[in-house]
């Protein structure tokens, strides 16, 4: 094995740049776009790239259905993102055979994931990055742009058939063009989906559902609450809902998943605070719609049917509760609630637990907009200077774009991780876990192989076929329950200027924390819903009227020019 595995540097941290830097990668899909003369194509580059000197190990003959292998051996620099759940090792099956097969090495550059996007933002200002940039969502990008530490990906997908076949085929272009920065290119490589996948939900104590003769799908929002009211009644000592992914603001999960049946946008979809209302751009934070999902869960806390407790605890505590009988429900997602039950078998606990399709809101039985596009890499700017740039762009094209390299991500080494049942069906090996399957195998296909690697797999299988197909029955259930939601649209594009961006991103910052801060407090019931009208005008009072000023301006200019 050749491959190279180097620590990412520390370097001292200025507090003032790393605050900056971390404000203006905040900057949100809807405020990327291009520049008031439009963007083009997902392959609008100004005029073909001259490979001349830079296509060493590149296929001659390169197309869709191919599989790419370099016509003599050649290195990649990575910047990896080492998971705490399978640290990167040399020996990987994943390594071996990209050796083997595609001829492919990395000289790695290795940051851990409690680092990662610190580490990344570090790397990068220093020009230091690698030439592959691995796990970006989009968005994260927006800090490099300016400088040129980081290709345009739009001047280069020209050059990767898969990925142009899978933009042309699943119609990504709107989805492509909220990526747009002010000069209509973007910046990321990003993962694609053919549909969504809905991923989060409430998990449920469904031995006392059914204990209470209670429905394990709850029509609507009002529904569900009368559901916690009869388990609040049957179990007084108990909390009928605690909730956890709370670490930077309340709910953010929960509130994620649960806001777009509200007609809004909340926690971590909460983006830069921008809600389309058919003719502007409105701030979410101040919205009726908003205030009608702090209502709901301030009623929750109020009644007693919500742990005032989920607003600030950390997981594990939350998970603990869950598992040991002190809460009958909690936001999960397919990999979380094996989580669960394995904390309740480790407890002696007698739970059984099931993940419910999201309830339908005031608002309709929505979905958000935008799960199409997803984190994908970066190229840094020395990436074009190397010889090997033609072989890397096909390489990263069989690997994250065609179906072959994502089912190899994905699934390994066909005989030897899984094989196929006489109707393709997939069948991970006995000898395996991964994803909750084949549970009690003593290897694990991530940790002991490399696959199913975020770093190498952009959102494990891109195809609906191969997304689902590692699901386990209960999780294929779910999301083709949650799949009749209807997906809502995507805002209109609001690019803005460089000095526009810098100036929003003073504004989003306040904005959003003082949101933040007043959602716990009217949910917890610190503040009174009384004060609704006072709080929006302390948000008038923070920028707000100037900040959509200036998303509508951008988003009007952009409309004008296309």
């Amino acid at each position: 094995m050749t491959q190279q595995i180097r620590e990412a540097t520390r370097r001292p941290v200025r507090r003032g740049a790393l605050y900056a830097g971390v404000v203006i990668a905040a900057s949100a899909l809807v405020l990327s776009g291009c520049d008031a003369g439009g963007g083009g194509g997902s392959g609008d580059s100004e005029g073909d790239f001259d490979f001349t000197g830079k296509d060493v190990g590149a296929m001659s003959d390169y197309g869709v259905g191919d599989t790419f292998s370099a016509t003599e051996p050649v290195e990649f620099g990575l910047f990896y993102r080492d998971h705490p759940n399978y640290p990167l090792k040399e020996d990987w099956l994943i390594l071996q055979e990209l050796e083997e097969k595609q001829s492919v090495t990395f000289d790695m550059v290795s940051a851990p994931l409690s680092e990662w996007d610190q580490r990344k933002s570090l790397v990068i200002g220093a020009g230091d990055a690698p030439e592959i940039i691995s796990v970006t969502y989009p968005g994260q990008e927006v800090a490099f742009v300016s400088g040129g530490a980081i290709l345009p990906a739009s001047d280069f997908v020209q050059y990767m058939p898969h990925y142009m076949d899978k933009v042309e085929k699943w119609d990504l272009e709107p989805d492509l063009d909220q990526m747009r920065q002010e000069d209509g290119k973007y910046y990321v490589f990003p993962g694609f989906r053919e549909e969504p996948r809905a991923e989060y939900s409430f998990a449920v104590r469904s031995d006392v559902w059914e204990e209470l003769g209670l429905s394990l799908e709850p029509a609507t929002f009002d529904e569900l609450r009368d559901q916690l009211r009869t388990v609040k009644e049957a179990y007084p000592d108990v909390y009928p809902m605690t909730d956890r992914w709370s670490a930077n603001g309340p709910l953010e999960a929960t509130l994620s998943f649960v806001s777009p049946n509200f007609g809004t946008s909340a926690g971590w979809g909460f983006g830069e605070g921008l809600t389309w209302n058919g003719d502007e751009f409105v701030y979410t934070g101040a919205s009726d719609e908003y205030r009608d999902l702090i209502e709901f869960y301030a009623s929750l806390v109020e009644e007693g049917l919500l742990d005032p407790e989920a607003v600030t605890q950390d997981d594990d505590q939350a998970v603990q509760k869950f598992a040991s009988g002190n809460a009958m429900s909690i936001a999960t997602n397919d990999q979380e609630i094996v989580r669960y039950r394995t904390t309740v078998d480790e407890l002696g606990s007698d739970v059984e637990m099931t993940q419910i399709r999201v309830p339908a809101g005031p608002a309709g039985d929505n979905f958000q907009a935008g799960q199409r596009t997803v984190g994908g890499f970066m190229l840094s700017a020395k990436a074009a200077e190397s010889e090997n740039f033609l072989a890397m762009l096909q390489f990263l094209d069989w690997l994250y774009y065609s179906d072959e390299g994502l089912e190899f991500a994905k699934w390994g080494v066909e005989g030897e991780t899984y094989t196929k049942d006489a109707d393709g069906t997939r069948v991970l090996a006995e000898n395996i876990t991964a994803m909750g399957l084949n549970p009690e195998a003593p290897e694990n296909l991530q940790a002991d192989y490399g696959f199913s690697n975020g770093v190498w797999t952009l959102v494990h299988g891109s195809t609906v076929e191969l997304d689902r197909s590692m699901l386990r029955p209960e999780v294929i259930d779910f999301v083709e329950a949650m799949s009749t939601k209807e997906v809502l649209e995507l805002p209109p594009p609001a690019p803005l200027s460089e000095v526009e961006r810098e100036q929003v991103s003073l504004y989003q910052s306040a904005l959003k924390d003082h949101v933040w801060q007043n959602t716990a407090a009217f949910i917890l019931g610190q503040r009174s819903l009384d004060e609704w009208d006072s709080y929006v005008a302390e948000l008038e009072g923070m920028n707000m009227p100037q900040y959509l000023e200036l998303v509508n301006g951008a988003q009007q200019r952009y409309a004008d020019a296309n």
